[in-house]
C-alpha cells in the first residue's frame, strides 16, 4: 500500500453514490507535505518523457498540478471553467461533463500558451468517466501539442474512465486506484499496482 492509499483510508469519506470524500486533505484543505509527495511522484513516474508544460483543469487539479510542475521546472497550464475579460485572443474550447458535481462545462485555454512545440503532461485529481481527460487530451491535440501522459491522483477503477483513456493509447498512471468501495461501511479497496 502506497502513501496516497493509507491517508485515504485514514482520512477519506465514502459516501452514496461512489463518491470518495477527499476534501479534509486533497481538495478543500490541502496537506501541502502530501502535495510535494505526489508531485515527486509523478516526477519518478514521468521523468523519461520531455515535459514542457503541465496541463490541468481547474480548480482541484490545480494545487497538484503545481507540485508536480516544480518537480519538472516547468510552467502549469489550467483550463478555465468560464471565459473572463482576462482571456483575450483565439481560445481552445472542450466540453467536458463533471462526474461529481453533475454538470457540463466548456474548458478554455488560450492559444498564445499551448503549441504544437510543447509536451504535456496532464494531472487531474479524480478519473472517474474520463470526460475531463478527453477534453484536455482534445485542446492540446488541438493545438498539435504531443500529449506525453497522464497523471491520476485517484482513480475510480470501477468505472469506465481508465479503460477508456488507456484504449486510447495514452500512458495513464494513478496513484492510487479504487478498486471498490462501501458507504454503509465506510469501507474503500485498492487495486494492487
Amino acid at each position: 500500500m502506497n502513501f496516497l492509499e493509507e491517508r485515504i483510508l485514514r482520512d477519506g469519506i465514502v459516501k452514496e453514490g461512489n463518491v470518495l470524500k477527499v476534501d479534509s486533505f486533497l481538495n478543500h484543505q490541502m496537506d501541502v507535505d502530501l502535495l510535494d509527495e505526489m508531485g515527486r511522484e509523478f516526477y519518478r513516474r514521468f521523468n523519461d518523457r520531455p515535459i514542457t508544460k503541465v496541463l490541468t483543469i481547474e480548480a482541484s487539479g490545480i494545487a497538484i498540478a503545481c507540485s508536480v510542475a516544480r518537480c519538472f521546472h516547468v510552467p502549469v497550464l489550467f483550463a478555465k471553467k468560464s471565459k473572463s475579460v482576462n482571456i483575450d485572443g483565439d481560445m481552445y474550447v472542450a466540453e467536458v461533463e463533471s462526474f461529481t458535481h453533475k454538470c457540463k462545462n466548456q474548458v478554455i485555454v488560450s492559444k498564445r500558451f499551448i503549441t504544437s512545440e510543447d509536451h504535456i503532461l496532464i494531472i487531474d485529481d479524480f478519473l472517474a468517466n474520463g470526460c475531463a481527460l478527453q477534453g484536455l487530451i482534445s485542446i492540446a491535440e488541438s493545438a498539435g501539442a504531443v500529449v506525453e501522459g497522464i497523471g491520476i491522483t485517484v482513480e475510480k477503477g470501477f468505472q469506465i474512465g481508465g479503460r477508456v483513456i488507456r484504449n486510447l493509447g495514452y500512458r495513464l498512471e494513478s496513484l492510487a486506484i479504487v478498486e471498490s468501495m462501501d458507504a454503509t461501511t465506510g469501507t474503500v479497496n485498492f487495486k494492487s499496482q
